[in-house]
Order: C-alpha cells, then sequence, then structure tokens
C-alpha cells in the first residue's frame, strides 16, 4: 500500500534518474572531481546524494557536477508534479529537518524500484533479488560500506557485473510496499529469503497482538504459523 506522504518524496530523486550522468569527470582532473563528489555523499547511498546536489546546483563549476543534467531534472520535476496535479495526489512535504526526511525519500524509491534490489551475502557478494545474479556495488558508488540490502536504478554488464546508483534500504519496507512480489512462495532458496521469512513472522506476530489490543471480533483465534518467529 502506498504511503500519501512519500507522494513529495518521490519529487526529489527521481527526475535526476531520468537524465545523463550529472557529475563530470574529466581526464585531467580525475582526483579534484572524485574529492568534489564526496563532498556530496549522502551516507545512505546515491539516491540521496542525487537529490543533494540538485538543491545546491550554484556550485556546479566548482564541483564537476554538469548543470545542464540538472535543468533537465528540473523539467522532469515540473512535468511530474503536473501529473501529480492531474490526479490530485497529496504533495505533504516531510519538513527537511525532520528525521524522517530523507527515510521518506528511501520509503518512496522502493515503491517504484522494489524489484531492483540486492542482498549482501555472507561470501561478501551481491545477490539480485529474486534472479541470484552475482552483482558488485559500481566503483562510482559514493557508499563506502556495504549495505546489507541495497536498491539499484541499472544493472550494468562491463567485465564484471555491477549495480550502479544504490542507496541503503530497510527489508520491511519491501515487505510491506508490495508483499505479493516478496511471496516467500516464489522466492528460491537463498540469504535473502531466509531472512524476508523471519521478517514476514514478526510483522504477523506483531499485527496479530495489535489486533488483540483493539479487541476485534474478526482477529484469528491464534497467532499465525506459517514461518517460526526468531
Amino acid at each position: 500500500i502506498f504511503d500519501s506522504s512519500l507522494w513529495a518524496a518521490l519529487l526529489g530523486p527521481i527526475p535526476t534518474l531520468f537524465i545523463p550522468q550529472c557529475f563530470v569527470r574529466p581526464t585531467e582532473a580525475k582526483k579534484a572531481a572524485d574529492e568534489s563528489k564526496m563532498r556530496f555523499a549522502h551516507i545512505d547511498g546515491d539516491h540521496l546524494t542525487l537529490h543533494t546536489i540538485y538543491h545546491a546546483n550554484q556550485w556546479c563549476y566548482d564541483n564537476f557536477v554538469n548543470y545542464r543534467s540538472l535543468m533537465s531534472a528540473d523539467n522532469v520535476r515540473q512535468q511530474l508534479s503536473r501529473i501529480m496535479d492531474r490526479f490530485n495526489l497529496p504533495r505533504r512535504s516531510t519538513e527537511f529537518t525532520s528525521r524522517d526526511y530523507y527515510i521518506n525519500i528511501r520509503r518512496a524509491l522502493c515503491t517504484g524500484f522494489f524489484m531492483q534490489v540486492a542482498h549482501l551475502e555472507r561470501t561478501g557478494h551481491y545477490l539480485t533479488v529474486k534472479d541470484n545474479q552475482v552483482v558488485q556495488l559500481h566503483p562510482s558508488t559514493v557508499l563506502d560500506h556495504k549495505p546489507e540490502w541495497v536498491l539499484y536504478n541499472e544493472f550494468v554488464l562491463t567485465t564484471k557485473n555491477y549495480i550502479r546508483t544504490c542507496t541503503d534500504i530497510k527489508p520491511e519496507w519491501l515487505v510491506k510496499i508490495a508483499p505479493q512480489y516478496y511471496e516467500m512462495s516464489n522466492f528460491p532458496q537463498c540469504e535473502a529469503k531466509r531472512q524476508l521469512e523471519r521478517i514476514v513472522a514478526k510483522l504477523e506476530i506483531y499485527s496479530f497482538k495489535e489486533c488483540l489490543s483493539r479487541n476485534h471480533s474478526s482477529c484469528p483465534h491464534s497467532p499465525p504459523n506459517h514461518f517460526k518467529p526468531y
């Protein structure tokens, strides 16, 4: 179920996904360009980094950011805004100072890219969810760590399988946002499935307890037993 509070959050990073690469990396200034990019880096990944530079375009030239790409992103944003207005979609923006500001953007990204997710295995490599493709984070990522779960924008095939434009996400968002896609009976055996099963079990038990606390007659007579609590 799509949370209406996330509509406005989509207007930040989404436009930057429809344009060429924002960051410029000239051959004669690669080191300076990489250092400038890291000044904009967001701890949760590439989507939020793009969101940050979208709101800091006055520093484009000094920080090796493609200004024309940002202008293209602005055009996309205006188009999306008009579409939202046409369908009377709510645009309640979260305050920038709120702790939920970036969380809402990440959750909003999951609503559109829940099929483009990878899980970090114990072996140290990532597997794409469901089709189990071995992938690596693209070298251009601003992430300085390997999140257990990442959402990605592009699958890049070169000498290796890379996922590009990645953001740290929470697995519980996935099962709440796309329960049919994350139906466990359709999943291949892997570490991601086992973790998702534990999350689904916890959510079902929590829902059962919430139902009991409200004294609803429609509550099931016993807690769900599809999965063992972990």
